[in-house]
């Protein structure tokens, strides 16, 4: 008789390949770059709108319209930025989701199942707490998704000020949530804010994305091709009536993010690794600037708490992105009877929940379209998207701060790399050649502590022979 099977327990928040842990530090220290322009543009927004004597030239500037009347896209400035840069950023996303699917966690579909679920509990608690804030304060339900959204720029900029040395892992779960959130929000924002539809336009768009698509499988390169291309699908997206950006997110799931023998990268992986910062240190800062410009006065940030719409998007944003992802994580370990790693508490993964409340890039959006037809609502929606964001954002920094000595520890192992091959120590101690390399490392500093001791010792006897020599001599 056959002994039963036994099966290891999955680990949650384990160490990362080293392949995955290089591809997440790659683009995790993009995203900070551009996550602190984030910041600088907000700030600059929010100066720039609230001091008298500019608010007007703010306003002049931002609701500037230009472009082709004759094409429909005669827009301000704003909107350029919300159509347009945005598509950019969009299709970043979209490269990042493709290879996510094919080549990263998502590709297992029982790991997949972890991040999914977290994701999704993560938008659909915060929509929650919004929808029965507003059933009971007698407000408007339109906002329902203006708190869904993740901004994993800013949330990575936050680290950096606050200098929080967070593991490989916890960024990668912060990472593939993001990701994941992208993909629904995009969803959301196609179904759920689409009110008319040109079907020529539209009809154009696919024909324009088919286009695309076998461009790619024939292996037509040059982006003299793909650019001009790429803005006639997003002008027939935009015309449409469905929002330009799932232009963009459809062409970035379109490139092949799998690497064929003899490649070092893929064409998905070369393209977001040129495309990331035109989109982290442009795209994403200039739609800011031109559209966290809301009035912040005292009676600005008393609505955000009067409100219903208001309040709805800060208590989603704080309270229900936290616990919305803290317990669709801690239900799925729960029942796929995956165990959390040894070095790390459910407290982390609380902190990361906490920090994915900073809403900021996507909500504004989401803000601007649920409410277009009420310009005042919509600017205390802002508000509510900044001042939540905000108080998620001193909330993770308590949590982690807490934890940052053992972060400090865990990232220094993740990085030591005694034997200087350019690879981490913890990958290689299973390999014999590395404890070979650190045998004859420690042979030398052994032999070199011998010569040492040796030296000092001949000095130090030479030191006391003189000494008493010179008490021999001594006259009596």
């Amino acid at each position: 008789m056959s002994a039963p099977r036994t099966t290891t327990p999955r680990k949650f928040l384990g160490r990362l390949s080293l392949p995955e842990r290089t591809y997440v530090a790659d683009a995790l220290r993009t995203e900070t770059v551009g996550g602190v322009l984030l910041l600088i543009a907000a700030t600059a927004s929010l100066i720039w709108a609230n001091i008298p004597a500019l608010h007007d030239s703010y306003e002049s500037v931002a609701h500037h319209h230009i472009g082709p009347e004759a094409l429909g896209l005669n827009l301000s400035v704003a909107h350029w930025a919300a159509d347009g840069l945005l598509a950019i950023f969009f299709f970043v996303a979209g490269i990042e989701l493709k290879r996510e699917l094919v080549a990263g966690d998502l590709r297992d579909p029982k790991a997949a199942v972890l991040p999914v679920v977290a994701a999704l509990c993560g938008m659909a608690v915060p929509a929650l707490v919004y929808a029965l804030t507003n059933a009971v304060g007698g407000g408007s339900l339109q906002g329902w998704a203006v708190p869904t959204a993740t901004d994993i720029a800013f949330a990575l900029a936050v680290l950096a000020v606050i200098g929080t040395s967070l593991p490989s892992a916890l960024r990668a779960f912060l990472l593939t949530l993001a990701v994941v959130d992208d993909l629904f929000a995009i969803l959301i924002i196609a179904i759920f804010f689409t009110e008319q539809i040109d079907f020529a336009a539209l009809g154009g768009a696919f024909v324009g994305l088919a286009l695309f698509w076998l461009l790619l499988r024939k292996g037509v390169r040059g982006w003299y091709v793909y650019v001009p291309l790429a803005l006639v699908i997003w002008a027939l997206m935009f015309n449409s009536g469905v929002h330009a950006t799932i232009a963009g997110v459809a062409m970035g799931l379109m490139l092949r993010c799998s690497t064929r023998e003899g490649e070092e990268q893929s064409p998905g992986e070369h393209i977001e690794h040129l495309v990331r910062p035109l989109s982290a240190g442009l795209a994403v800062p200039l739609f800011a600037l031109f559209n966290a410009g809301v009035s912040v006065s005292g009676e600005a940030l008393a609505e955000v708490f009067t409100r219903p719409e208001a309040l709805g998007v800060v208590l989603g944003l704080v309270l229900g992105k936290a616990f919305g992802i803290f317990g669709g994580t801690w239900l799925t370990v729960r029942f796929t009877r995956a165990t959390l790693s040894e070095e790390l508490q459910w407290a982390d993964v609380f902190a990361v929940a906490s920090l994915a409340g900073i809403g900021f890039t996507v909500s504004l959006l989401i803000g601007e379209l649920a409410f277009e037809d009420d310009p005042a609502l919509m600017g205390e929606v802002k508000t509510a998207v900044l001042v939540g964001s905000l108080i998620a954002a001193i909330l993770a920094t308590v949590l982690l701060k807490i934890r940052n000595a053992e972060y400090r520890r865990l990232c220094e192992v993740e990085e030591r790399d005694e034997d200087m091959d350019g690879i981490p120590d913890i990958y290689e101690e299973d390999e014999p050649d590395y404890h070979l390399r650190m045998a004859e490392i420690h042979e030398r500093k052994a032999a070199e502590h011998r010569r040492l001791a040796e030296e000092k010792a001949a000095a130090r006897l030479a030191e006391v022979t003189g000494g008493a020599s010179e008490e021999n001599h001594r006259p009596a």
